[in-house]
Order: structure tokens, then sequence, then C-alpha cells
């Protein structure tokens, strides 16, 4: 196996993950080609050491910088259940949450030492089994996956004082790993992005068609469409803790970059219920706002408390009490005060995602473009 980079990690560990898609486009509709079905995975790590660290750091780079390494995963690392003792063959921790394979390797540290790379046997819910003992004796341990990565830019030292520095590294994962498909709920075969975005900054958004414009220069311009839908474009910033790093995570991996599309909620109010809707109900009523027909054909999410439910809207006409607007039945009972949100068809508008993972919670920002449903 590849030597390992043990040096702990500082906060954030900074991860790309790339796509390759072939994106072939019409008037009316796209055709995605995913050339590249696993992301390339490159992480970049800064590590505080000491002299010792330092040289050890430099002596490595030296000896193979042109050799693949074992990569403690620190980004997927998860505090163990109890503590560990040396003659121990079992490491207690949540598995469920990552990316151990058994037979394999993972490896353990505590208190911003070394990682201490172990052999894995067994991969259990709760734990690991190992093929021998740990040989270390640490009370407070984390557990990590690991990886096999080629270094992609020099190692960079860069001396504070004489008995500390920092060492900046950058690999890039040469081994996939098979991670479980997306667990957000569906619509129309799609995933819903059912969690709101984290506001940063004013969220930049645009609607436009895309045109071309001819100026024979002897007349009024003449405007000719690219395309016969209207595209929205947007910016949004993901921010999860806890569990929901790892579903997250399962999301990416299945959007393939731009190749999947799933649906964006606009988290607005643009239809407001005015009475409440039974189970059975083919129709709900909806504060009148502009012209029937713009509704038809559109994709809907009500926000109930036990759950979300989406439906398309079939037909729109004016109504007593606004507009009436032919849905499904939506199998359970919808209060007056429940929020309706607009769907819309998306898709990433970037074949790289950029993470940075902090010990508590990991964030990312991507582009969004709107597809033909």
């Amino acid at each position: 196996m590849p030597d390992l980079w043990p040096f702990p990690v500082r906060q954030p560990v900074t991860e790309v993950l790339e796509w390759n898609t072939d994106t072939l486009i019409t008037e009316a509709a796209e055709q995605r080609i995913a050339l590249r079905t696993d992301p390339r995975s490159i992480l970049t790590y800064t590590h505080l050491l000491d002299r010792t660290g330092l040289a050890r750091a430099a002596e490595l780079a030296r000896s193979g910088p042109l050799d693949d390494w074992t990569l403690p995963l620190w980004h997927l690392a998860r505090p163990a259940t109890a503590p560990i003792d040396a003659a121990d063959l079992t490491v207690f921790a949540d598995t469920s949450e990552g990316t151990f394979e058994a037979p394999g390797q993972a490896i353990i540290a505590a208190d911003g030492g070394d990682a201490v790379l172990v052999e894995v046997s067994a991969v259990l819910p709760d734990r690991l089994e190992l093929a021998a003992p740990v040989g270390v004796t640490l009370a407070h341990p984390i557990v990590a996956p690991v990886g096999i990565g080629a270094l992609t830019r020099p190692i960079e030292i860069d001396r504070r004082r004489q008995g500390l520095g920092t060492v900046s590294s950058r690999f890039t994962l040469q081994d996939a790993t098979a991670i479980p498909a997306s667990s957000y709920p569906t619509h129309l075969g799609l995933d819903v992005l059912t969690d709101p975005a984290v506001l940063r900054q004013p969220l930049a958004e645009s609607i436009a068609q895309s045109v071309e414009y001819i100026d024979n220069g002897f007349g009024p311009i003449v405007i000719e469409p690219v395309l016969t839908h209207v595209q929205r474009r947007s910016t949004i910033t993901l921010m999860d803790r806890g569990a929901a790093r790892w579903t997250r995570r399962r999301w990416l991996h299945t959007l393939r970059g731009r190749q999947r599309a799933f649906w964006l909620p606009t988290w607005g109010r643009e239809l407001v219920l005015q009475v409440p809707v039974t189970s059975s109900a083919t129709s709900i009523v909806v504060a009148a706002t502009s012209d029937p027909s713009v509704w038809i054909g559109r994709h809907v999410m009500f926000e109930v408390a036990s759950g979300p439910v989406f439906r398309e809207i079939t037909d729109a006409v004016y109504d007593a009490l606004g507009i009436r607007l032919t849905i499904a039945a939506p199998g359970k009972s919808i209060p007056a005060t429940t929020p309706i949100h607009l769907l819309t068809k998306v898709r990433l508008d970037t074949d790289r995602i950029e993470i940075e993972h902090f010990g508590n919670r990991s964030e990312f920002t991507a582009s969004l473009i709107e597809t033909p449903v």
C-alpha cells in the first residue's frame, strides 16, 4: 500500500468535486451525457506543524513526489463512541455516514496527533472490526476512512518562526468509492431540494430568454428567440451540519454535475390558499394575482408539517374567491395557512463544486440554470 500522509489537518478542508458533462441544447430540449459518472475529488489540506513535523513533511515530499499516498479523509471523520486501548480489535463508531470498506484500511487519531493506520476486516453499523490490534491508546479518538491520492501541486511550506510553520498539500484521489443514492423526496422521478438556501449575501437571480439580435443597419432591430422557454438562473449557498452533511454528499453524487436535473422550490408565496384542502380534493382555491392561464403546467410544493406534497397544476379558472387550480388529490388534509412554493426544474450550471469542510459544518455555493420541463 502507498505510504500514509499522516499529519493532522487544520480547518477548513477544501474538497473539489469535478464531473465532465457533454450538454447538447436545442430550442426546446436538452440532452446531457455524463462523460465521468463518478466525480474527480481534489482535497486541499493545511497542516500546522512544529519543527519535527516540518522536517518530516519535507522529507516525505522529497521521497515520493510522483507516488500515490494513503490519505486520511479528514472531512469524513467522526468521533469514536468509546476509548481505544492498544490491544483492542474493535473500534466503536457510527459507520453509516462514511465510505469505510472491508477488507480495507482506516485511520484513528486524537488530540491533534498524527493519524494511525489500521487494517479493517469487517464494517458493522456501530463498529469496525480490525485484523490486528490498534497499537495505541486514545481516550477521545476520531475515526476516518482513507483514500489513495496523488500530489497535484507542489508541497508549500510557510515557516512562521523557527519551530512552527504551515504545510499546504493538494491531492487528487485516484479511487472512487460507491456512495448510496440520494435520499431526498422525489417528484416525477427527480429529487426535490427541500432545504432552503443559506442567505450569505443578496441572492442573485435572473429570468430571461435566450435570443439573437439581428441588426441590418437600415431599420428596427429584429429579436429572434434561440430557446422556446424562459430560463431562470440563480446562485444558492447550502450549509449542512451533522447527518445532513452525508445526505448532501449523496445528493451531489446523484446529480453527476450538470447531467441530472432536480426541482428547486422558490420558497416564495406566489400562491396563497383561500380555503383548506381535503385529502380527496382535486382542486384548490388561491388568491388571484395574475391570469389563470399562467399557472397551467406549473408544479407546486405544499409545505405540510407531516411531509411535503408535490403536485402539477393541470387547469386553472377564475373562482369567486380567486383562482381555482386543478391538481391530483393530495392524499392528506392541507390547512389554509400552509405555505405553497412553486417548483422550478433546474440543474447545476457547473461541473465543479467546491465544498468547505469545517469541524461542525460543510458549505458550498452553486450556480443553477432552469431546464425545459
